[in-house]
């Protein structure tokens, strides 16, 4: 079935958010990385698509929100470790991000969110196999 996920996000300037996204870590495939678009690899078959916003606006015809005042989406990543997510929150932070709202520990998941430098919000969160809550009973 589908094999990849990409993600697209209209950014203020492309360079200052390859540069943001730098810092925390990720690299860019440079096949499909120009003036008007860089290709932030995530995982094995993640991406994230960071398009200058009048190239996005070539994909639609809706208006594009401003992601500082309207949430468009959430953008959940999944980390090895607390210590994990804590390293990117900060990272994103010292990256000229924002930490919006405290780290939220719910016993078997850990989570903590920033936004980026145009506002999109990444989530990101540890959950721990060994303290997950138990399946709803079936029955």
């Amino acid at each position: 079935m589908h094999k990849q996920i990409y993600v697209n996000l209209a950014v203020s300037s492309v360079e200052k958010s390859q540069a943001f996204f730098a810092q925390l870590g990720f690299t860019f495939d440079k096949k499909f990385t120009n003036e008007q678009a860089a290709c932030m690899v995530i995982g094995e078959n993640i991406y994230a698509m960071l398009l200058a916003k009048d190239f996005f606006q070539t994909f639609t015809n809706k208006t594009l929100c401003n992601p500082k005042e309207s949430t468009e989406a959430l953008i959940c990543l999944s980390c090895d470790s607390r210590a994990q997510v804590d390293d990117l929150a900060s990272k994103a932070l010292a990256a000229g991000g924002a930490l919006p709202r405290p780290a939220q520990d719910h016993g078997f998941m850990y989570e903590r969110n920033f936004e980026d430098i145009d506002g999109h919000i990444w989530e990101l969160v540890y959950m721990d196999p060994n303290a997950a809550m138990p399946a709803a009973d079936a029955s």
